[in-house]
């Protein structure tokens, strides 16, 4: 039986606790209980350990569009992968033939309202309690941080949705707009947190992985890049810049390394343990997509596509750092893969025949023999090249070509390509586009990115994407149907 909006909202066994622990990092304690409406944070560790219960909830499979990659499978960046037999209702992500009734969204949907739910319970409970004033602040702050984040991935993947600021909300709450939405709770909390928290150098090493001030600023910046309010994108990225707290790994792979979690060029990403249990830590993000077959890595979800592969430049690092070929070799494994999985040929919606080819997301891959080593795998939330092609995209709108040029460069001097010198504002506009694509692929930026540049039935439409209806996914027709008609479906569905 499915989970109505009003039991969604009143959802308390959700709200898993880690441990505090003195010398261990606070995402390598077990969850070892639960905190309910029952027993609400009531002294400093019961603070600790609800604060803690918000990051748990971005392990919870579901949290990641669904549980499958559906934001890159939707792209034009991957296809559905595995072999035919498994997950075939993805393929209607594929094609755009998904409706109101998919499997996959409305859990996607209730992972990000139990997770509000869980930040809701610090931000309304822990400022109740006597303790420690600045730690106190901070935990509001983290919180405040991720309640933003997690409304940034509602508002962006539903639009118009309720708005659910307390702990016990009514169960019929009507859909809040999309302005309302960011100028209440995104842009207020994230600026809360801006302000509040410290930088990522302040923390101590058991800390690492925490909110900080430079992923608030970060997370600011993206959200005013697709507010479309440039000045407001450039000034935050440039002070996430001129912070100092981050610098570019030397090697792009690094970035997606088990000894680059959390390292340089991580702005925020999600901390997990290599558990095969979301209780006990571990996320299943890697193992969705690892390798089928040989070695037997995982599922084998969200195969690259060769629109992606083409999008590379001759002489890109980034396309061997991002995609696993038949026939590598890794960590001294020969990647054989699936025979279930075969190469593929499909033809879209311009009748354009295509081949597909098996292949793998290198970014999720984790040196091991088994799959339980990709359950420790850090999702990747924000990284620092990032916020340097914010200030790029952002600071050409503003007409700052030469600006823009020096911080996309500075992307793309890492990747081993010759520097951009396109000044005019349209041409510099499609470069930094593709950049976004081939430095962020598989990290679900490119549907997103498709629809707010008004490229999405460009890139798309050959696909099944329709103008008008794909920009939004669809409110789960469960939760309308239970809302007694107080929940409106979204345009086309």
């Amino acid at each position: 039986m499915r989970t109505n909006y009003k039991n969604l909202l009143l959802l308390s066994t959700f709200l898993w606790v880690l441990t505090p622990g003195c010398k261990k990092d606070f995402l390598e304690v077990s969850p070892q209980g639960s905190l309910t409406e029952a027993l609400f944070p009531k002294n400093s560790t019961d603070a600790l350990l609800a604060t803690n219960a918000v990051y748990a909830q971005m392990r919870v499979w579901q949290f990641h569009s669904g549980g499958f990659p559906i934001l890159d499978i939707i792209s034009d960046d991957t296809r559905k992968g595995s072999n035919p037999g498994d997950g075939a209702r993805l393929e209607l992500f594929d094609n755009f033939n998904f409706n109101s009734t998919a499997s996959d969204i409305f859990p996607w949907y209730a992972a990000n309202y139990q997770a509000i739910k869980a930040a809701n319970v610090v931000i309304q409970y822990v400022p109740e309690i006597e303790m420690d004033e600045s730690v106190k602040s901070r935990y509001i702050a983290e919180a405040r941080f991720l309640r933003g984040l997690f409304y940034f991935n509602l508002v962006r993947a539903f639009g118009a949705v309720p708005k659910v600021t307390t702990v016990n909300t009514e169960f019929d709450a009507a859909r809040a707009s999309v302005n309302e939405l960011y100028n209440d709770i995104i842009i207020p909390d994230l600026m809360y947190a801006a302000t509040t928290l410290p930088e990522k150098s302040q923390y101590g090493a058991s800390d690492a992985g925490r909110a900080t001030r430079g992923a608030a600023k970060g997370m600011l910046a993206k959200v005013y890049l697709y507010r479309g309010n440039w000045q407001q994108a450039a000034d935050y990225a440039i002070e996430v810049i001129n912070s100092v707290q981050y610098s570019l790994e030397s090697e792009f792979a690094n970035a997606f390394s088990i000894e680059g979690q959390n390292g340089q060029e991580s702005i925020f990403e999600i901390g997990a343990l290599p558990f095969e249990s979301t209780t006990n830590g571990g996320n299943q993000f890697a193992n969705t997509q690892g390798v089928r077959g040989t070695p037997n890595r995982g599922w084998g979800f969200n195969r690259p596509s060769m629109s992606l592969i083409g999008a590379f430049e001759q002489t890109d690092s980034r396309r061997d750092g991002s995609v696993i070929f038949l026939g590598e070799v890794l960590d001294g494994i020969l990647i054989g893969g699936d025979l279930s999985t075969p190469d593929t040929t499909w033809t879209d919606a311009s009748e354009t025949t295509i081949l597909e080819v098996e292949c793998y997301n290198q970014k999720v891959w984790v040196p091991g023999s088994t799959t339980l080593e990709l359950w420790g795998q850090n999702v990747k939330v924000m990284r620092y090249s990032e916020i340097l092609l914010i200030a790029s995209e952002a600071l050409n709108e503003l007409g700052m070509s030469s600006s823009a040029l020096q911080y996309l460069n500075e992307v793309r001097v890492r990747a081993n390509v010759d520097d951009a010198t396109e000044t005019g504002q349209s041409a510099l506009s499609d470069i930094i586009l593709n950049e976004r694509r081939v430095e962020l692929a598989m990290e679900g930026n490119r549907f997103y990115d498709l629809v707010r540049t008004n490229k999405a039935q460009q890139f798309l439409g050959p696909l099944g994407f329709v103008t008008g209806k794909h920009e939004l996914f669809p409110i789960p027709q469960s939760e309308i149907d239970l809302s007694g008609g107080t929940l409106s479906q979204n345009s086309g569905w």
